[in-house]
């Protein structure tokens, strides 16, 4: 059963950073895109970042681009979310997807690509 659950959600200030994971069970990452999203009160869920199974070539959304890195440690079959500069606006509750069907060198922004989501973890920016 494939399962993924987030962690590393917290309240941090403005300019700082937090590092969320994204734990996989029930199956080998090693074969599987990832992508995380987030979704803040009062708005439709939307892409952040996801990296490919092969490692190649993560995407991030616009919003985000110089601030959060995507990466994926397989022998821990985990991918992370580095988020620096964190700003008041990345405030929303952030979830891990993954999907078999990608091949290894692809991955995607858009929700109704995924098949498996965790349950997500709160990030709160706020001074």
């Amino acid at each position: 059963q494939v399962q993924l659950l987030e962690s590393g959600g917290g309240l941090v200030q403005p300019g700082g950073s937090l590092r969320l994971s994204c734990a996989a069970s029930g199956f080998n990452l090693d074969n599987y895109a990832i992508g995380w999203f987030r979704q803040a009160p009062g708005k439709e869920r939307e892409g952040v970042a996801c990296i490919s199974s092969s490692n190649i070539t993560p995407r991030y959304a616009d919003s985000v681009k110089g601030r959060f890195t995507i990466s994926r440690d397989n022998a821990k079959n985990t991918v992370y979310l580095q988020m620096t500069s964190l700003k008041y606006e990345d405030t929303a509750v952030y979830y891990c997807a993954t999907d078999y069907g990608f091949g290894t060198s692809y991955c995607s922004l858009l929700i109704y690509e995924y098949e498996s989501w965790g349950q997500g973890t709160q990030v709160t920016v706020s001074s």
